[in-house]
């Protein structure tokens, strides 16, 4: 199985509709897909890859192999209550945290902030595909996520160290992502990443060549009422290098009102034979109308 790649280039001409259906398909039946052609500067992403890495073999290396975790896995004790990373947290929007960081250069903060804002348009874009796929406004996931102070964005940067003893910890434990699309620069030699698939762990190859990696977070299975599922995946701790991971989240506010979409939503509290009734002269038409039609009459407060 290879993973879903959706190429944005071929949304302007006449592989829209094929190009659609691969991303319906990817969030319907994945939780996951790179994107390419995605309109974010290549160079600007290897600055950030690098100016990262340049940071961590700085200021958090030694730290981190000085730590407790790796003193209890250098003497063979498998560890099951933490996990083989060195991470900070950027907040973006609504309020930058960035210059908070201990020993961050001026130059990574400006970096940092010029890759973001092309990240949030891709996301942004990646939103009104979703909606359009879903049959939404192409603004409703933008609009629900804003709450009173616009959307969460942050970025999780991560370090999975080399590990001399990868079977007795993990880089990262299983888990979903709390939030909403979530867009991923990651390491183009160092393996670890991995998704459940239909039951089975699937190995997320290096990204080459900058594609972005995208997967979808609990807020997107809400919204669409469970049609687009966060997936479990993790981390694997690795012999062969450190891998670097740069996750991006366009999370909703922390005020926002999440619910699923009403257009997804089934009827419901109406009485069978109202239903019947409905039925009697729509019986050999498309059942969709029928159940709008039968949410119509409950919102309006009467019987059909």
């Amino acid at each position: 199985m290879a993973i879903p790649v959706i190429d944005l280039a071929e949304l302007h001409g006449d592989k829209r509709s094929k190009t659609m259906t691969s991303l319906h398909e990817a969030c319907e039946k994945w939780g996951f897909f790179q994107v390419d052609n995605h309109g974010v500067d290549k160079k600007l992403m290897e600055k950030v890859k690098e100016m990262v890495n340049g940071y961590y073999d700085e200021n958090l290396k030694e730290k981190f192999y000085e730590s407790e975790m790796s003193k209890s896995l250098n003497k063979n004790e498998k560890i099951s209550d933490m996990d083989w990373e060195s991470t900070f947290f950027i907040c973006h929007r609504p309020n930058s945290n960035i210059n908070q960081i201990p020993n961050i250069t001026k130059q990574l903060c400006e970096t940092m902030e010029e890759y973001i804002a092309q990240l949030i348009k891709l996301a942004e874009t990646l939103s009104e595909l979703i909606c359009e796929n879903l049959g939404l406004d192409h603004n409703h996931i933008k609009q629900t996520f804003c709450g009173t102070k616009g959307p969460s964005i942050g970025t999780k940067v991560a370090i999975y160290p080399q590990c001399p003893n990868p079977d007795l910890v993990r880089g990262l434990r299983e888990h979903t992502d709390a939030g909403g699309i979530i867009l991923l620069l990651q390491d183009d030699q160092v393996p670890g990443l991995e998704f459940l698939k239909d039951g089975q762990w699937f190995r997320i190859p290096p990204s080459k060549n900058n594609t972005i990696f995208v997967n979808t977070g609990d807020q997107i299975e809400v919204i669409s009422n469970g049609k687009y599922k966060s997936v479990l995946h993790r981390v694997m701790a690795e012999k062969q290098g450190n891998r670097l991971s740069i996750a991006t989240f366009y999370n909703p506010g922390s005020d926002a009102v999440i619910s699923p979409a009403p257009e997804l939503l089934y009827p419901g509290n109406y009485q069978f034979g109202d239903y019947l009734k409905l039925y009697s002269t729509t019986k050999f038409l498309e059942k969709g109308p029928r159940f709008e039609s039968m949410k119509t009459t409950m919102v309006n407060g009467h019987h059909g």
